[in-house]
């Protein structure tokens, strides 16, 4: 959701290019794919632009520094329970074996997201003083 009519346009040309960069891509083997596909690049270079022409025009972040390497830990947690269930997948052959490394990698993320990225987030945050 955009805040103001710039985000807006350029949220638009964003989720426009990038869906003529996977037609372009869907249909690569042929010239036109190629062509349709440098459209999609071009407009999402320039979505990304203009995105960064009106960041400072936002403000600044209620959020202080601090706590990053918990944050990087909650974040590392998150990722490493689906790159678990994708890996065990592979791995283990049994569907017992499959369910029991899919809970425990559902469970994995689950902690870093409820547990350990709020508590990252909390520590400095601006209503605390």
């Amino acid at each position: 959701m955009a805040a103001n009519q710039a985000q807006g346009r350029y949220l638009t040309l964003f989720l426009a290019a990038l869906t003529v960069l996977c037609a372009g891509i869907a249909y690569f083997s042929s010239g036109i794919g190629k062509l349709v596909g440098l459209v999609g690049v071009v407009g999402l270079v320039a979505a990304l632009a203009g995105f960064s022409s009106i960041k400072g025009g936002e403000g600044k972040t209620p959020q202080r520094g601090g706590a990053s390497g918990l944050k990087a830990t909650g974040a590392i947690l998150a990722a490493a329970g689906w790159i678990l269930v994708l890996v065990g997948i592979q791995i283990v052959t049994t569907t017992g074996g499959r369910i029991v490394l899919g809970l425990l990698g559902i469970g994995v993320s689950l902690y870093g997201i409820t547990s350990v990225l709020p508590a990252a987030y909390n520590k400095n945050a601006s209503w605390k003083g």
